[in-house]
């Protein structure tokens, strides 16, 4: 998924291990994904007060979307670099429909309920991601992971994986990402991370068993849910720090769905604009330039970017640069 914003957010930060044992709620913030009648997602990463979750530096929730009334997901090819996008249809949720992704490497695949699509972006990638004809609903997530300063540059690649659920105290696991509760993703990540759903019966409790020297942060979508004593809103991101190995979750009334991310402090300054992550104004400017002569110039189609083959449309072009460096934003 691209961010549409039209004039996106440009963060430069330096995150360090946060070890408080406090929580923090972080709140959504409505995005169109294009015009009056398009599919919206509701945003909580990044955020002028936290901008990372270990590597996790961006967090869109969406649906549940009624493809009829909103045309559901149409997003054109648009590049990536220094980062890996994670795009999660939830299971369980009656009649979710399918995304088909197409990228410049030739991958083509179908995004699935409670199935991983992972592509690393790296030196750079194009893709395109649109419902299927048949989709009549849309509800999931889409996650990006910073990619280290060592491995930012990588060749461009895609993985596919479908986790099995398996039963951890009465709640449901499906590991995507990393390891818990005795699962293993084998998706390739370049960090020390997980990322899972979680499936809760009305009224359980659960003490989660993670690993201390990762961040953590649940984003609920369905039910209601405490974290450590503290209520998490849906669409909401309840995060904690470096420290804990135990995450107590509790589900109210009714069943509670919710996604956990986490990872180890990333430790490295990064500049995020639009659908890059760099290190400088000057990578982000350079990376602009690439994609708007090369792609939507037509200059280079086997430049940076490649070319997303079989999709009938145009690509998508990149917002203006604002009127200054791209800086912290505290």
């Amino acid at each position: 998924m691209s961010n549409l914003e039209k004039h996106p957010a440009e963060l430069l930060k330096d995150p360090a291990p946060r070890a408080s044992r406090g929580i923090e709620i972080l709140e959504p913030r409505d995005v169109p994904l294009g015009g009056p009648r398009a599919m919206s997602v509701r945003r909580t990463l990044p955020q002028r007060r936290k901008s990372l979750i270990g590597a996790w530096c961006f967090v869109d929730h969406y649906g549940p979307d009624v493809v009829a009334a909103t045309t559901g997901m149409v997003v054109p090819p648009h590049p990536h670099t220094g980062l890996q996008t994670v795009s999660w249809l939830f299971a369980g949720v009656q009649g979710n429909g399918e995304i088909e992704h197409r990228d410049s490497v030739g991958s083509h695949a179908l995004v699935r309920p409670g199935e991983l699509n992972l592509m690393t972006a790296g030196h750079g990638i194009a893709h395109s991601e649109v419902s299927t004809a048949t989709t009549a609903l849309l509800h999931g997530a889409q996650l990006w992971i910073a990619l280290p300063d060592d491995s930012r540059d990588h060749a461009p690649f895609f993985e596919h994986f479908a986790p099995s659920p398996v039963d951890f105290d009465g709640t449901t696991v499906r590991v995507f990402i990393g390891s818990l509760v005795g699962q293993r993703s084998p998706a390739t990540v370049f960090s020390g991370l997980v990322g899972a759903q979680l499936d809760l019966p009305a009224g359980a409790s659960l003490d989660l068993p993670v690993d201390p020297r990762f961040e953590h942060a649940v984003l609920v979508d369905a039910g209601d849910l405490l974290l450590d004593g503290e209520p998490v809103p849906v669409s909401h991101l309840g995060a904690v720090g470096v420290g804990r190995d135990i995450l107590h979750l509790e589900a109210g009334d009714a069943p509670a769905r919710l996604l956990l991310i986490g990872g180890e402090p990333l430790g490295e300054s990064i500049v995020m604009w639009w659908n890059f992550i760099g290190r400088s104004h000057e990578e982000i400017v350079a990376f602009r330039q690439d994609w708007q002569a090369d792609v939507v110039g037509g200059q280079n189609k086997d430049g940076r970017f490649g070319t997303v083959r079989g999709y009938a449309g145009s690509p998508l072009p990149a917002p203006e640069l604002p009127n200054v460096r791209l800086r912290a934003r505290e």
